[in-house]
């Protein structure tokens, strides 16, 4: 219980809560000293954006090249295929089903009065321009089998995913807050929390389809009983709720898994570990519906499709990358919210505040599709005569 009240969803609904209070009280002079602490906090974190993409995209690829194998390229791909996939279908839906929710887009909200100072805190480069040094970074060095720069690349994650840990996180109860400070103060909340149960309630129905559809397409490409490996899931479900994390689940879904009889042992120990940190499908699916209505409650208009598509694409890379943190898939792809979707402070901080608060759900909907991913690894092994290795050295 005491690990529940020091977690962040807990950190962040007391946030929430104080910032409806306060800005229900709050007067003009207190209120400019609220947006200026905001906004402070949102040059922050948004600074540490384009590092977060250059210390998790680029050393993903290198890592991908220093173990390239045929099953590690088949496990990165179906687990980008699965992000993508999620992504078009969460969009999709958002189109048909958004726009018929109680969303009020022409409410009349009162004016937050001006800052006090604002302290400018620039971004090193922009977020595009860094996803594209990641890309070539990290191809560069496995083409050149850099060993130096890989290390120096893999000390750079450690470096940011510290600066995520220690300064980041620490930072959002407080930047939420804020944010929701301002939105009470103006009346937002108000109008808008109805329609914020109804897009979470949807996203939960999202993510039990997603996994219905993955261990479907698992079945049918094995020719074997999908139920016998999520059958054995609900022990590392119910402790994904529990921890937020694909690390911190990963015994147990390695237990679960192990108990499948359709599953091969090898397999299991090869690729449930790696989907735990690459295959992020529930995340992805929440982030986009989220962002849609978001964009609908705040700027009046749904993204249009073809910006949509580019994020989902773009999306489906920043999973696979994203640092193995409560809200991580968020926190990495704050860049792409900014400037594919055109988020502004305020946008940015509902995202990460929803998303954070039913993240558990969105984490046990990954681990349990990691299982459906495993079972097609070992039908592509067991179709391309790939032996386990106890196998290979008793021959």
């Amino acid at each position: 219980m005491k690990k529940f009240f020091t977690s962040l969803p807990f950190k962040l609904l007391v946030g929430i809560i104080l910032g409806i209070v306060l800005g229900r009280f709050l007067g003009d002079g207190p209120m400019k000293v609220v947006v200026s602490v905001k906004n402070v906090l949102g040059q922050v974190i948004m600074f540490c954006v384009p590092l977060i993409v250059i210390g998790f995209i680029a050393p993903s690829i290198t890592s991908l090249g220093k173990n390239a194998s045929k099953l590690l390229v088949l496990a990165v791909s179906i687990a980008y295929l699965s992000s993508l996939l999620v992504a078009l279908l969460s969009s999709t839906a958002g189109f048909a089903i958004i726009p018929h929710l109680s969303i009020a887009t022409d409410a009349t909200v009162k004016e937050l009065p001006t800052d006090i100072f604002n302290l400018q805190i620039p971004q090193i480069m922009p977020v595009m321009s860094a996803l594209a040094l990641s890309l070539m970074l990290g191809l560069a060095c496995t083409w050149t089998k850099s060993n130096t720069m890989t290390t120096l690349l893999d000390e750079f994650q450690n470096i940011v995913l510290a600066i995520v840990k220690k300064i980041l996180i620490p930072l959002l109860p407080f930047y939420i807050c804020c944010t929701f400070i301002g939105l009470s103060y103006d009346g937002t909340v108000t109008h808008q929390f109805p329609a914020f149960l109804q897009i979470i309630a949807i996203v939960l129905v999202g993510h039990f389809i997603w996994m219905a559809v993955l261990y479907a397409v698992a079945g049918i490409y094995s020719r074997k009983n999908p139920v016998e490996v999520f059958k054995h899931y609900g022990p590392a479900y119910l402790t994904a709720v529990g921890t937020m994390s694909s690390a911190a689940t990963l015994s147990v879904a390695l237990e679960c898994a192990h108990k499948s009889k359709v599953l091969r042992s090898d397999m299991v120990d090869f690729g449930i570990p790696l989907f735990a940190n690459i295959h992020l499908c529930g995340s992805v699916l929440t982030e986009v519906f989220f962002c849609m209505g978001i964009s609908l409650m705040l700027y009046g208009t749904l993204p249009s499709v073809g910006t949509m598509v580019l994020f989902c694409v773009l999306l489906g890379v920043f999973a696979v990358g994203a640092p193995g943190v409560p809200g991580g898939t968020v926190m990495a792809s704050l860049g792409i919210v900014t400037s594919v979707l055109g988020f502004d402070a305020t946008g940015t901080a509902l995202i990460l505040a929803i998303f954070a608060l039913q993240d558990s759900f969105g984490t046990a909907c990954n681990v349990t599709g990691d299982g459906a991913l495993t079972l097609i690894l070992s039908a592509y092994a067991d179709k391309h005569g790939i032996k386990p290795k106890e196998e290979v050295i008793t021959e």
